[in-house]
């Protein structure tokens, strides 16, 4: 069965952090969609000005969608990650997600910002943008440092956009499998 992924667009997302695993998940053949979060448009503008036409809104795809995904992933950027933060409709999905074992997934700013205000932390370890940790309140003490991505049970973070393709392998390995990976990293000439 083709696994599923939703990709939060809000105002003021990171291109490279939402993109990045956008494209190298579906180069994997994971079905991606693009929600866009904490607006009521698809035309999502990002934190380098850069719009996106999400596939969906929030609204459409909770509506919708009687299952839930595979995986959730949040990416940084501000003010998206800001955005996202106070959508409790996209709080509550992540919630649910991580109660079910799927895999929820943020990047940069997103782990500290979003995560924190859901119980996807509770008892993991994490990562996230340099100096952003103090912001996650009583999960600042699992945070770790200097490392390009943490998978801590069902809960993958990452640093930013620097770390992005590190972060979407990650998920795809976690998805997918280590062959489908290599796969992927081969035919994208990674490093």
């Amino acid at each position: 069965m083709m696994k599923k992924v939703i990709v939060f667009l809000a105002p003021g997302f990171e291109e490279v952090e939402a993109l990045t695993p956008v494209d190298y998940l579906r180069r994997a053949g994971v079905e991606v969609t693009t929600v866009a979060t904490a607006t009521a448009s698809r035309n999502v503008e990002g934190a380098r000005k850069i719009t996106v036409v999400a596939d969906m809104t929030l609204e459409t795809y909770v509506s919708s969608c009687a299952e839930l995904p595979d995986a959730v992933i949040v990416p940084g950027g501000m003010p998206g990650t800001v955005n996202v933060s106070k959508c409790a409709q996209a709080l509550t999905l992540i919630d649910k997600m991580n109660e079910e074992g799927k895999l929820v997934c943020a990047i940069c700013a997103a782990p500290a910002l979003v995560l924190s205000k859901t119980k996807a932390l509770e008892g993991r370890k994490w990562t996230c943008y340099p100096d952003m940790e103090g912001e996650a309140g009583v999960h600042a003490s699992n945070h770790v440092k200097d490392v390009p991505f943490v998978h801590s049970d069902n809960v993958i973070t990452s640093r930013g956009a620097g770390t992005a393709e590190e972060f979407a392998m990650e998920i795809i390995r976690e998805l997918c499998g280590e062959e489908k990976k290599e796969e992927i990293r081969r035919g994208t000439v990674q490093r």
